[in-house]
């Protein structure tokens, strides 16, 4: 079986947190790969300010590069808007495959309001890392109220393959202080510098289409 990690997103722009985080996550998780899956629209997020979708699909693929990280446009493909349909899609289409959810405690700490929330957590193991200030709104979050029983030991996160759901195992690396919104800021138009690469048609977007082969981070 394969092990993925899964890391949803709006990538507006993909940055080198993005990659440092997901790098961390195979060592510490055993995974083979991570899958970015660059999220066409999300839905705690406004759309004023976010950039075109395959500026940031392109974006992510740079920043992937000459990693065990693979860019996907799964979502625009299979039409699926929230995590928890994205996730029942991919489990299908995808049987040796074993699949951990990724994100940041930013995320955990408003993971009550995605949909289905519960849902996700009985579909895969959840794994958080630890970001500059948050991890205190996080901690005390209705969803760690409800998964705090939960945790897994962090110097087991390699066994997560064997775990029995609901689990969350929290990580914690030095943290990178890289913001996409100071990223937006500095450089408001960041996207032009990915328009002829936005040309590539959705379809030939770089992976994880292995054959028979998600706001944030992506609710």
């Amino acid at each position: 079986m394969k092990r993925i990690g899964l890391l949803g997103g709006s990538f507006n722009p993909a940055h080198r947190g993005h990659r440092r985080l997901s790098l961390h996550a195979i060592r510490a998780l055993g995974l083979d790969e991570v899958w970015w899956l660059v999220s066409p629209g999300n839905p705690l997020k406004p759309q004023q300010g976010m950039a075109p979708y395959q500026a940031r699909l392109a974006s992510a693929r740079r920043m992937a590069r000459h990693t065990p990280i693979r860019v996907s446009d799964f979502e625009a493909r299979a039409k699926t808007r929230y995590t928890a349909d994205t996730l029942d899609k991919l489990v299908r289409r995808h049987p040796k495959c074993r699949f951990i959810w990724l994100m940041g405690d930013d995320n955990l700490a408003q993971f009550h309001l995605w949909r289905d929330w519960r849902k996700i957590a009985r579909q895969v193991p959840i794994a958080v890392v630890a970001r500059p200030g948050y991890s205190d709104d996080a901690h005390a979050s209705v969803a760690m109220g409800w998964l705090r029983r939960a945790v897994r030991p962090a110097g087991q996160a390699k066994n997560w393959t064997c775990w029995r759901l609901p689990a969350l195992v929290l990580l914690r690396f030095r943290p990178d202080p890289t913001s996409a919104t100071r990223l937006r800021a500095a450089d408001p138009a960041w996207h032009r510098h990915f328009m002829n690469a936005s040309r590539i048609p959705i379809s030939g977007a770089s992976v994880p289409s292995p054959q028979p082969r998600t706001g944030s981070l992506n609710p």
